[in-house]
């Protein structure tokens, strides 16, 4: 059995909000793997300070989130800007920017204040900001289909 079909086997459906949280968790679990890998190559690999890789690495992530998020997690909701596309990835960029903007103030707060490690600081900031992405666009941008 292919992978896709195991993960579509086992997820909940996706027309209520306990399978569209669980779908948003694997999103936002693929997009954490690009957010994470760009963060870490860029201050390892490149030196980048940690506030400007996490920022990096936050916009790859965005990109494979807002992706999946409309192919798969919130594909049988009615999206609110479906037929302004312009208008509708403006306000997911707006969202995701406050999300950044989040994360950014966590990860000064955990690393910066705190003095705890980078990529634990990371995965904290992810956790907390992953509940604010899900429901900032379940409640802004897709509605329950009619």
């Amino acid at each position: 059995m292919p992978i896709i079909e195991k993960i579509r086997s086992i997820v909940p459906e996706k027309q209520n909000v306990l399978g569209q949280f669980v779908r948003y968790i694997v999103t936002g679990g693929l997009a954490f793997v690009v957010d994470f890998g760009v963060f870490a190559i860029a201050l390892y690999g490149f030196d980048v300070h940690y506030l400007l890789a996490n920022l990096i690495g936050l916009m790859g992530g965005n990109v494979v989130n807002y992706l999946l998020s409309i192919g798969w997690v919130f594909s049988s909701e009615k999206r609110t800007m479906e037929k302004h596309r312009l208008i509708e990835i403006s306000i997911f960029v707006l969202i995701s920017l406050v999300g950044m903007g989040l994360n950014e103030y966590l990860m000064y707060v955990f690393v910066g204040l705190l003095m705890i490690q980078e990529m634990l600081s990371k995965v904290g900031a992810a956790i907390i900001v992953l509940l604010y992405n899900f429901f900032a666009r379940k409640f802004i941008l897709f509605k329950k289909r009619a």
